[in-house]
């Protein structure tokens, strides 16, 4: 059932994600490595299994990736053959349906951001370009069902700077409005190292926000929490999904600020997505606090680390999030944001008149904001 839109009111989902075809990397990536392609196959039983440059990276559970809206307890079955294709939607895939699910929604526009790309991790730096090229290229196509609403973020290889800064200038010139950012220390190097500097750079230049987003790696545990309490295979999932977004998304973007990322690139925007908004202020407070005591340890141009979160952070609320008017009374009217993290299987189809109930004591400015006008502030749209 289609949910009315108020009128003049712009409503964006600033969290979704495309579930890629089985066959895209066939159809996408460089000819001279889709023998080494990422591929969706069945094994004998079949279950299907996640395959990276030959070998088996997520044995099951691919059903899972997905699952919107499904038995969560079927998902997880180890003895179930649920294919990866059970768990996607329609609009996971196919550009023209994801506008059909922004009608049904009443969503002026949203972000759509990858999954399989969330989950390969090769230290191969041609094969790594060519998976993030394939990926580009293909949502590419998938926005062409509407660039106006549908919008993109690039996929870049970042253990391979000069790549990365021609693969985002490419896409850039496409129409991208992001850059998917994966929240963890590259071969030991945090953000702030020199590393990464011409390429934060070239993004601070263009405008465009970087977007640290939860992440699943399958050749190791990168949810700290989980990893310090649960063994392999023994993962508690609420706790898992509860805390695995803010166990990867607050240190980075505590370590971004303290590190003096944004003394370098004072520009620089940067949007945390699937943490919640909550943790904000509270973060704030904890790094004031030590910092007044500590800061001839690694002095910042600004007075304390509060005033990089009101300058160049900006946070995506859970729609059943209690705490939004509180965010942005303490961070910031301009710095929240939504999103649904459709079709992922701890999103809600009912996202949308549950983020409408989050903010319905808010002024209509505010509410305004937090629907859709920080986003498209953000994000330059029209």
């Amino acid at each position: 059932m289609a949910l009315a839109q108020k009128q003049d009111e712009y409503l964006f989902d600033a969290d979704s994600h495309v579930l890629e075809p089985p066959d895209m990397w066939d159809n996408y990536l460089d000819p001279k490595f889709r023998h080494r392609g990422i591929r969706i196959t069945p094994n004998e039983q079949g279950v299907d299994q996640l395959w990276c440059d030959g070998e088996v990276i997520m044995p099951n559970r691919l059903a899972a990736i997905g699952g919107v809206d499904m038995d969560t307890s079927r998902l997880f079955d180890p003895h179930g053959t649920l294919s990866y294709m059970d768990g996607a939607p329609p609009a996971s895939m196919s550009g023209p349906e994801r506008i059909r699910l922004f009608d049904e929604w009443g969503l002026s526009a949203g972000l759509v951001l990858p999954t399989v790309g969330i989950l390969w991790d090769k230290d191969d730096a041609p094969l790594a370009n060519a998976y993030c090229r394939a990926y580009n290229d293909w949502v590419y196509d998938f926005q062409a069902a509407d660039r106006s609403r549908i919008i993109i973020a690039a996929h870049l290889n970042l253990r391979d700077i000069p790549n990365a800064i021609r693969e985002f200038e490419r896409c850039l010139d496409k129409g991208f409005r992001g850059v998917f950012l994966p929240p963890e220390r590259l071969d030991g190097k945090g953000f702030a190292d020199p590393h990464f500097d011409p390429l934060w750079a070239h993004i601070e230049e263009s405008g465009v926000p970087l977007l640290p987003h939860v992440i699943v790696r399958t050749r190791r545990i990168v949810t700290g929490f989980a990893g310090d309490w649960y063994s392999p295979g023994k993962l508690n999932l609420t706790f898992s999904f509860a805390m695995g977004g803010a166990s990867q998304l607050m240190p980075a973007i505590v370590a971004m600020v303290v590190d003096g990322l944004f003394d370098k690139f004072p520009r620089l925007k940067v949007a945390s997505v699937e943490a919640g908004a909550g943790w904000a202020a509270y973060a704030m407070d904890r790094l004031d606090e030590k910092y007044k005591r500590f800061k001839w340890q690694a002095p910042l141009k600004l007075d304390l680390p509060s005033d990089y979160f009101r300058r160049n952070l900006w946070f995506v609320a859970e729609p059943e999030e209690r705490t939004i008017a509180a965010m942005l009374d303490l961070v910031g009217e301009d710095r929240i944001l939504w999103g649904s993290d459709y079709p992922h299987i701890d999103s809600d189809l009912a996202a949308v008149s549950q983020v409408r109930h989050s903010v319905a004591g808010l002024s209509d400015a505010r509410k305004h904001a937090v629907l859709g006008g920080n986003a498209k502030k953000l994000f330059g749209l029209r």
